[in-house]
């Protein structure tokens, strides 16, 4: 199992992404000579909001403000993910997921795909205990209605960009891949990431297929390797 958290983003040189902190004495040569809370003017979020008439009407970012991530994760728990021990390498790697981004300060969004229709929680808050009490309580059943849950991401994540434009999402689906047949998906409109958790003695790979479509990184679980998300 991955001892570190994920991420779809390459391992960068130590260092390269190090962030200057804001001064802590004000008025110092090095410290900063006004508050760290008005910054530079947020232009998409001000003008999502309509054309400004006056200061008032402008949305800053403030400076010492780092930029949100927001992780939305699609888990396919329909009833052949019992095969094998599939659902078992889901559940530790979904652990792991929770554990990252609550160090991080990630904002989640899962939706799991179950039954007849998908459940969604996290709806882009923190990590929470909540979200760990669902995940003990995670079972397979049912169908398999990952398709729609793809597609409802998909107007998801597109509605919350036009609300949060500064915000980086990452795409996540944890599926064995056993769907039949799947009409035209359009490509994720954020980065993504394909986890097989296919583990019968005879495999289809629709997975790898799935990650095709949607233009995602793939990985098999079992050998997943240790990407780095948290620093």
């Amino acid at each position: 199992m991955v001892k570190k958290a994920l991420s779809i983003r390459p391992r960068s040189a130590a260092g390269a992404d190090a962030r200057s902190a804001p001064g802590r004495i004000k008025g110092g040569r090095a410290g900063a000579n006004r508050s760290g809370a008005i910054g530079r003017i947020d232009w998409p979020a001000t003008l999502l909001k309509g054309r400004p008439r006056c200061r008032a009407d402008l949305q800053l970012r403030p400076r010492s403000a780092r930029q949100q991530e927001l992780w939305l994760v699609v888990v396919d728990a329909s009833a052949s993910t019992r095969r094998h021990g599939a659902l078992a390498k889901a559940k530790g790697l979904l652990a792991e997921i929770l554990a990252a981004a609550r160090k991080q300060r990630v904002r989640l969004v899962m939706l799991e795909a179950a039954g007849s229709q998908a459940q969604w929680l996290g709806h882009g808050r923190l990590a929470s205990a909540a979200l760990r009490n669902w995940l003990d309580g995670l079972g397979a059943g049912g169908g398999t209605p990952l398709l729609p849950a793809l597609q409802e991401a998909a107007a998801w994540q597109a509605r919350r960009q036009g609300l949060h434009p500064a915000e980086n999402h990452r795409l996540w689906v944890i599926t064995d891949g056993r769907i039949r047949e799947w009409p035209a998906l359009a490509p994720s409109a954020c980065p993504a990431l394909v986890i097989d958790i296919e583990s019968a003695p005879v495999r289809i790979g629709r997975a790898r297929q799935l990650a095709q479509t949607l233009g995602a990184q793939y990985h098999h679980i079992d050998t997943l390797p240790a990407l780095p998300v948290a620093q």
